[in-house]
C-alpha cells in the first residue's frame, strides 16, 4: 500500500490548511495516527490511517486567555468595534479581540517581527511594529476600544496617549496593571523581579487608579488576572471608560483583591 508524508496527508484530509501548518501541528505534538503520537512531518503513513489533530491553544499566545477572562468578567462586547492593542507582542490580545468579533485591530508594539503569522496575515489587523505607543498622537480612524498589555513601561506613560485616540463619544479600555513595572526599583530588586508583598500590590493599585482618575477616566471593573505574568508575578486587569462616569468603589475593589494589612498601615485611596 502506498504511503505518503504525514504533512501532505493532513492537507489532503483537510485537517490542515497548508503543508507548513501541518508541519507545525506535528512538531507541536498535536497529531496522532491510529492513536499513536506522530513525531516527524516526514513520517510516511498509509492513506487509510486514522489521523486526529488534537485541539491546541485557543489563542496565539496565553495573553489571549487573560483578555478573554476580562471580557467575560467585565461583560464587555467588542463585536463590530475598531480596536487598538498596545503592546501586541505575539498577538494574544489581538487574536482574542478578533475571535470575539472585533471589526479591526491596530496592533502596536515597539518590537519588530514578533507578531504571529496568523495575526500578521489577517486583513483585519493593521500592523504597527517598531512603534512606541506613547508617541502615537492619533489613529487613522475612530477608536472605540483599547487593550493594553505593555512591559517595561508604566501605564502612567501610556494612558494620556490612549485618551487622545478615542473620539468625542469616548470609549473603553482594558489595561493590565503589572506591579513589577509600576513599583519602585527597590521593591522590584528585593524580589528579583517578582513582587510578592501584598502591601506593594495595594500601593501600586492605589497609585495607578488615582492617576487614572486624574486623567478623567472612570474605573468600572478591577480583577486579578487568572494567569500570572513572567516569573509568577501577580497582575491585575482594570476596565476603564472615558469620558468619566460613575464607576466602582475602588477602595472596596482593592480590599477584596488584596486585603489590607493593619501592620502595614494601609490607608484609603485619595483621589484628586
Amino acid at each position: 500500500m502506498t504511503k505518503i508524508r504525514v504533512d501532505l496527508l493532513l492537507v489532503e484530509k483537510k485537517l490542515a490548511e497548508s503543508r507548513s501548518q501541518a508541519q507545525r501541528l506535528v512538531m507541536a505534538g498535536q497529531v496522532r495516527a491510529n492513536g499513536q503520537l506522530v513525531h516527524k512531518p516526514a513520517d510516511k503513513l498509509a492513506k487509510d490511517v486514522l489521523l486526529e489533530v488534537e485541539k491546541g491553544p485557543q489563542f496565539v499566545s496565553r495573553g489571549g486567555e487573560k483578555l478573554a477572562g476580562a471580557l467575560e468578567k467585565f461583560d464587555i462586547d467588542v463585536n463590530g468595534l475598531v480596536c487598538v492593542d498596545v503592546g501586541s507582542s505575539t498577538g494574544g490580545f489581538t487574536d482574542c479581540l478578533l475571535q470575539n468579533g472585533a471589526q479591526k485591530v491596530y496592533a502596536i508594539d515597539v518590537g519588530k517581527g514578533i507578531l504571529h503569522w496568523k495575526m500578521r496575515k489577517d486583513p483585519r489587523v493593521i500592523v504597527m511594529e517598531s512603534t512606541n505607543a506613547r508617541h502615537v498622537e492619533s489613529i487613522p480612524e475612530l477608536i472605540q476600544f483599547v487593550v493594553i498589555d505593555a512591559s517595561f513601561i508604566s501605564l502612567k506613560n501610556l494612558l494620556p496617549a490612549v485618551k487622545s485616540w478615542l473620539g468625542e463619544d469616548g470609549g473603553e479600555v482594558v489595561a493590565l496593571i503589572k506591579p513589577q513595572f509600576e513599583a519602585g526599583r527597590k521593591d522590584v530588586a528585593k524580589g528579583k523581579g517578582v513582587i510578592r508583598k501584598p502591601a506593594v500590590h495595594r500601593r501600586v493599585l492605589k497609585e495607578v487608579l488615582s492617576f487614572i482618575v486624574e486623567q478623567n477616566y472612570s474605573v468600572h471593573g478591577l480583577a486579578q488576572s487568572s494567569i500570572t505574568g513572567p516569573k509568577g508575578n501577580t497582575e491585575f486587569l482594570a476596565h476603564l471608560r472615558i469620558p468619566s462616569a460613575e464607576g466602582i468603589d475602588m477602595q472596596a475593589a482593592i480590599d477584596s483583591l488584596v486585603p489590607p494589612d493593619e501592620e502595614e498601615g494601609d490607608g484609603e485611596i485619595t483621589l484628586s
